[in-house]
């Protein structure tokens, strides 16, 4: 298993009005974040934020090219971006333990926080596909070039992993410093991580590895 120090290229926040960091996903764009009440969005060139939509968001966030999704207690919401708008609502598979989610595959990935699991569903039903275990709280979840990623946070220790998609088996681990814990996580599509700082209501990147 590789292991090593998480390089932190960037901080994001806080902003205004979000006191928490619950769940991040990214859209080519702009950086979407969950805070409780609303789903923000902030350029990561400049750190502005450019808008807000007013929904319940509660833990993780996702985005499949055209919807956004997100956890509100023990559902998942289908949003149109554009109006805002929630199209349709699923059962989340941790009855409201959910914590983290992920769009790979045409499918939707959900993080089990205290579950330690990491679930495959259907994004029309909710049907659970096929769960992975995990050893560790699950705190975000992100998809990378075939890499299943993860975040996880207990106590004052908190890190991102890369966990073999088959049997969970932990490949890889970036250790975060002190006092700054992953409560989200998305990848850029290129050597950055976007990770929620929970209660700092900060956003951080981190360096991918190579």
């Amino acid at each position: 298993m590789k292991h090593a120090q998480a390089e932190i290229l960037r901080e994001y926040g806080p902003f205004d009005g979000a006191d928490n960091v619950h769940g991040v996903t990214f859209d080519g764009e702009h950086v979407w974040f969950a805070s409780g009440d609303k789903l923000n969005a902030f350029d990561p060139a400049s750190g502005e934020t450019v808008r807000s939509i007013d929904v319940a968001a509660h833990a993780g966030t996702a985005f499949d090219g055209r919807h956004l999704f997100q956890i509100a207690e023990d559902r998942i919401q289908k949003i149109d971006p554009k109006t805002g708008r929630v199209i349709s609502t699923i059962p989340a598979p941790g009855n409201g333990g959910d914590s983290g989610l992920a769009w790979a595959e045409g499918t939707l990935w959900v993080g089990q926080h205290r579950g330690r699991k990491i679930h495959q569903i259907d994004p029309e039903t909710g049907a659970v596909l096929r769960t992975i275990e995990s050893n560790r709280v699950v705190t975000g979840v992100t998809w990378i070039d075939g890499e299943l990623w993860h975040g996880t946070w207990e106590g004052d220790e908190s890190e991102v992993r890369r966990v073999d998609p088959e049997s969970g088996k932990v490949l890889e681990t970036l250790d975060m410093p002190a006092g700054m814990g992953v409560s989200g996580l998305e990848s850029d599509g290129g050597d950055r991580f976007f990770c929620g700082g929970g209660k700092s209501g900060k956003v951080r990147t981190v360096r991918r590895p190579k």
